[in-house]
């Protein structure tokens, strides 16, 4: 019980200290780049694609289950 109310206690804390932390943060200059990344660029139709792909074998698993969970006394 009194692990519990320490966690929570802990917890509680850290959520109320997080936003006073972050605001006593220094702020940062960003750089300016230099270069362009070619990492994720123009393959957006790649992505849904997959996620098309991936949607389309769970249907299909999901139709092919066979959902025969009847109870065999009469």
């Amino acid at each position: 019980m009194i692990a519990r109310k320490l966690a929570l206690a802990t917890a509680a804390t850290t959520l109320a200290l997080t936003p006073v932390a972050a605001y006593a943060a220094p702020e940062r200059a960003s750089a300016p780049a230099t270069e362009q990344s070619q990492l994720g660029g123009g393959a957006e139709w790649v992505n849904a694609l997959i996620i098309i792909l991936i949607g389309a074998v769970g249907m299909a698993a999901l139709l092919i289950a066979d959902d025969d969970d009847n109870p065999t006394s009469p």
